[in-house]
């Protein structure tokens, strides 16, 4: 019996989804949550902005 395409994806999902900020999370995380490449000026404002907002920061782009 062959696997279906959607057989071999769900195979190799994560047990458990994590969303927002439950759990650690690194600037270059919040640069790539906004959808931009990582780059070392914005990976220093993440950082700022996670100092400023906490996880309010990275909830912003995550459900």
């Amino acid at each position: 019996m062959k696997e279906s395409p959607e057989d071999a994806s769900t195979a190799s999902a994560p047990q458990r989804l994590y969303t927002g900020s439950e759990r650690p999370f690194d600037p270059e995380d919040l640069v790539m949550a906004s959808g931009h490449d990582v780059t070392p000026k914005r990976v220093e404002a993440a950082r700022r902005h996670i100092e400023e907002k906490g996880a309010a920061a990275l909830e912003r782009y995550l459900p």
